[in-house]
């Protein structure tokens, strides 16, 4: 998750792994869960990445950004959620200095890749609705790509900034049996900034302006059902019905994601402020973790087509000839 500052001496005094409260029997069951959740996460974004990959059909500039955000999806579950998991289990961190700080650092460049995934997602939305004949003539699928490496190569670096010109990461004083790293005041401020404040305001601005450019085109379709139209029209009609579904299925994308991911964010924002628990911020990491786990659901609910792409992964029918081409839109 995101990297954030915590007082040092608010957490380190006098602090030892607590012993189990709960029976062996809730352990195991919380283990079970936590498993069940793991695979989860892993397998349906596992499908999404399989069906966008494989299918010709699919391969737009829009679930090319799905793609970007399935594959952040899919290391979250890969990576993140069971040493997280763990942690809030057993209530310490059993793995050591060394892998607090890989663990932090994939974590956070997990969360950063994810926001910008989303902050893309609705620049796009925006684009095929406020001006679908340049969306249409000018954005591809290669330029799409060529985008998203870009963004991957950005939140890279970023990364590595922090973790070389940051003077606190690499030699704070961790807690026994718990994993935080500290930031100093300038990346504090810098962080927020990247990977909270700019996003975050990008998506609001968009998506608000994608539901006024929505309602606009519903009530020109209304219009245009009212007459006879020609053909293209018609076409028109069915278009732009079509984007606005996909916006409107985006949009319940972005808002799931505000919600899992907006209490962590702001509750990590307050540790200057207030004290904070460690139980506390584990749930609220579990929370934004399994935002990673809901987007396929999403997909699953709302996309046709990925119903009958699971259907045809499982079935193994994407290994016969020509299953690439196979009519998944229909």
């Amino acid at each position: 998750m995101n990297l954030i500052k915590f007082n040092q001496s608010d957490h380190c005094v006098h602090f030892s792994c607590p012993e189990r409260s709960v029976s062996p029997a809730v352990h195991i069951l919380l283990y079970v869960c936590s498993a069940a959740v793991v695979l989860l996460t892993v397998c349906g974004n596992l499908l999404v990445i399989i069906s966008v990959f494989h299918f010709k059909q699919l391969h737009t500039p829009t679930n090319t950004l799905v793609l970007s955000l399935a594959v952040s999806d899919f290391f979250v579950g890969a990576f993140v959620m069971s040493p997280m998991f763990i942690w809030m289990i057993e209530s310490c961190w059993k793995f050591g200095k060394s892998f607090c700080t890989v663990f932090w650092l994939i974590s956070g460049f997990l969360t950063i890749l994810s926001i910008y995934n989303i902050t893309l997602i609705a620049v796009d939305r925006y684009l095929a609705l406020s001006n679908p004949f340049f969306y249409m003539s000018r954005v591809s699928v290669k330029i799409t790509r060529i985008i998203i490496v870009f963004e991957w190569c950005v939140v890279v670096a970023y990364i590595l900034a922090l973790l070389y010109s940051n003077g606190n990461l690499m030699n704070f004083a961790m807690c026994p049996g718990e994993c935080f790293l500290l930031l100093n005041d300038v990346w504090s401020v810098i962080n927020l900034a990247f990977s909270f404040i700019f996003p975050l305001s990008v998506i609001i601005i968009l998506y608000t302006l994608v539901f006024v450019i929505a309602k606009k085109h519903a009530t020109a379709i209304r219009e245009l059902n009212n007459h006879t139209r020609p053909n293209k029209q018609k076409i028109t009609s069915k278009s732009m019905k079509s984007e606005r579904k996909a916006a409107k299925v985006l949009g319940i994308l972005v808002s799931v994601f505000l919600i899992c991911l907006l209490p962590y964010f702001i509750y990590s924002l307050l540790g200057d402020l207030i004290k904070i628990q460690t139980d506390t911020f584990q749930k609220l990491m579990i929370v934004g973790c399994l935002n990673s786990t809901i987007n396929p659901v999403i997909y699953a609910l709302f996309y046709p087509w990925f119903r009958r792409c699971i259907k045809l992964i499982i079935t193994l029918q994407i290994f016969q000839t020509d299953s690439a081409v196979i009519n998944v839109l229909s």
